[in-house]
């Protein structure tokens, strides 16, 4: 049985990141450079009515990492219509790829302004580094989180009360009701 004080190769596990990290070195130790974690864990940063569970599986080939995850849990969230709070159920089945290669030093202050490449858009760890699985299934279980948040997909939004019928009479705030009658009394 699994010691939940421990990451998944042995090390102890912090409060921040409970399911731990996976440091590469290790990773390629193992026969396979295959590793699957179980998950049956509440995420620090993530508000969730149940512990997130599924499993994460890492598959070290060479230059690259292959995560791929499939996890569930459920939300409370706030409908962008009708503002009420509703429960949903996130199920997330998903592949990433992480090369393993020095990130560039974005600290340098030569530039001022960058222009970014695609292949900067690409995750990428130092093959000396580590992987800290809650945060990455933190981050893919917050874009598993559907952008539009409806209660209903019929939904009609707010109810607003039907407005006052327009008429031809001035509208006259009581606090100027006096000087409305002394102008009345001037004119006649």
């Amino acid at each position: 049985m699994k010691d939940p004080s421990k990451s998944p190769l042995g090390k102890p596990t912090s409060a921040k990141s409970p399911l731990g990290t996976v440091p590469m070195s290790q990773l390629l130790q193992i026969p396979e450079k295959q590793l699957t974690v179980e998950v049956k864990d509440y995420l620090p940063d993530l508000e969730t009515l149940t512990p997130v569970q599924g499993a994460i599986k890492i598959h070290h080939k060479g230059t690259f990492l292959e995560v791929s995850a499939q996890a569930t849990a459920i939300v409370t969230l706030v409908c962008d219509r009708c503002l009420a709070q509703y429960n949903h159920r996130i199920a997330l089945e998903t592949t990433e790829i992480l090369w393993l290669e020095e990130p560039e030093d974005l600290d340098n202050a030569d530039w001022v302004e960058r222009e970014i490449e695609t292949e900067d858009l690409i995750e990428r760890i130092s093959p000396t580094g580590s992987l800290d699985l809650t945060q990455w299934l933190y981050e893919q279980l917050c874009l598993a989180i559907p952008p539009q948040k409806l209660c209903d997909t019929s939904c009609d939004g707010i109810a607003v009360a039907d407005e006052p019928e327009v008429t031809n009479e001035p509208v006259v705030d009581h606090r100027w009701a006096a000087l409305a009658q002394l102008k009345q009394q001037m004119s006649s």
